[in-house]
């Protein structure tokens, strides 16, 4: 703690249609930190992740509030050659409340007309703030192998394969200033709205609401991705977004606590039930009123854990058995399970939607259940792929380059017809034009080690 304080002192419920963010009034973009000073954990940075209120109440959602320049790294230390920021801006919690936000915005050095703006969802899937995607990409944090971030460190090799396409990318905190893990309506919130600060920032030299926008999110990234997905139409009817790529979607929190409960994903799943309460304060009061001892000293531990430390702990735990009433049969959890529920409305927007049957973190029944839905829409575009021999963990890297492809046929504008299909597969590795990605994504990496730039000149 002293050593933080002393670096602290190196540092000067669905809601109407928000309205879009106003034309750019860009704040001043504080400089980069000097090389060697760390950055500082949001929790010690309270002027950047949690401004007063006065500095946001009156801005539009996606209005920015405060701007910095930052250094990006491979697992803190390897440098990333691109132009990258953090964003402070104005969204908006599901009780319609404003509240500030943080994004961090990439782009390939020099600039390119027209250049689309893909958001990528994190799988942050933790409860500590020192977990946010905005501050483990930067250099000098502490590293993913201390703080068990390492699902934003191993996903950071998916956003480095967008920006050797080309494209601009936007990185959301979409769990929000209290990390509320799994909140997903929160979270595709915060998503749209990241998206309009990237748009409106001078520097990202975008085209405004002309931008063609794609999403992406795996996992707990999906989470988000899924949710702004169904919010679009609705809450940011004004971005131009052309296609949404998700996959290991966890559309049906009800399913996943209940296939977790004594099996390995169960500490992951725990954490995604604290994460929810704090943006439900009705599930909170029902987990502090019927939670055992064991259950109030997993809720105390697991309150500032990163992914791997939250798997780790209580792994094969019966998480209902440190209740003292069966959750599902209590009408508020029963109501606040649904709120975050997928398929309550159809995208209006092209998906592309891939699972693992043999998923043992995220059941594919609920998956399921969510294409049939958007599909009785005559007007859903919804392509699903079935993966028969990948489980959730190996799904991630071998469907990302797929749903990469998809998206870049999105940018060039093919075109999707209305309808729906399903595909199952043996497995998605076994496309070979998808091994080019990764191809190219590893000489990019391996490029930027060497201070090259990534995605330049496209």
């Amino acid at each position: 703690m002293a050593t933080l304080a002393t670096l602290a002192a190196l540092h000067v419920t669905l809601v109407a249609p928000a309205p879009a963010a106003p034309p750019p009034n860009n704040p001043p973009v504080q400089p980069a930190l000097p090389f060697p000073i760390p950055p500082l954990p949001p929790g010690f940075d309270p002027a950047f992740y949690r401004p007063t209120p006065e500095s946001y109440l009156d801005k539009a959602p996606g209005e920015l509030i405060a701007a910095r320049q930052v250094n990006l790294a491979n697992l803190s230390l390897l440098p990333v050659n691109v132009d990258a920021w953090q964003l402070s801006y104005r969204s908006t919690n599901t009780r319609g409340e404003a509240i500030p936000a943080v994004a961090t915005v990439i782009k390939p050095r020099g600039y390119v007309a027209d250049r689309p703006l893909f958001s990528y969802q994190i799988a942050e899937d933790s409860t500590g703030n020192y977990c946010m995607p905005s501050y483990q990409l930067q250099m000098g944090s502490i590293p993913a192998t201390i703080t068990g971030s390492t699902l934003v460190a191993a996903q950071f090799l998916e956003v480095q394969a967008a920006l050797a396409q080309g494209w601009a990318v936007v990185v959301p905190d979409h769990q929000g200033p209290d990390s509320a893990y799994a909140a997903g309506p929160l979270a595709g919130r915060i998503t749209l709205d990241g998206i309009r600060a990237a748009e409106h920032f001078d520097p990202m030299q975008l085209s405004g609401t002309q931008t063609r926008v794609g999403l992406m999110g795996y996992s707990g990234g999906a989470i988000a991705t899924g949710h702004a997905a169904e919010l679009r139409g609705e809450y940011a009817p004004e971005l131009k977004v052309v296609g949404v790529a998700e996959g290991g979607i966890p559309a049906d929190l009800t399913a996943a606590l209940k296939l977790a409960n004594g099996n390995l994903s169960a500490g992951l799943i725990m954490a995604g039930t604290l994460g929810v309460s704090r943006e439900y304060p009705a599930l909170r009061t029902f987990l502090e009123q019927h939670m055992n001892p064991l259950g109030r000293v997993m809720l105390i531990a697991k309150d500032q854990l990163c992914a791997s430390y939250q798997a780790a702990l209580f792994p094969f735990g019966n998480n209902l058995g440190m209740l003292d009433a069966d959750p599902f049969s209590d009408p508020t959890v029963a109501e606040t399970l649904a709120k975050t529920r997928m398929g309550q409305q159809v995208p209006d927007v092209p998906m592309y939607m891939y699972q693992a049957n043999a998923d043992w973190l995220i059941p594919v029944g609920p998956v399921n259940t969510v294409v049939d839905t958007y599909c009785q829409d005559p007007n859903a575009r919804v392509e699903y792929t079935r993966d028969h021999f990948s489980e959730h963990l190996t799904l991630d890297p071998i469907g990302a380059p797929r749903a990469l492809l998809w998206l870049k046929d999105r940018y060039a504008g093919a075109p999707v017809a209305a309808g729906c299909s399903t595909n199952d597969v043996g497995s998605m590795m076994l496309d070979p034009t998808t091994w080019q990605v990764w191809e190219q994504t590893a000489g990019a990496v391996l490029a930027a080690a060497f201070q090259q730039p990534i995605g330049s000149g496209r």
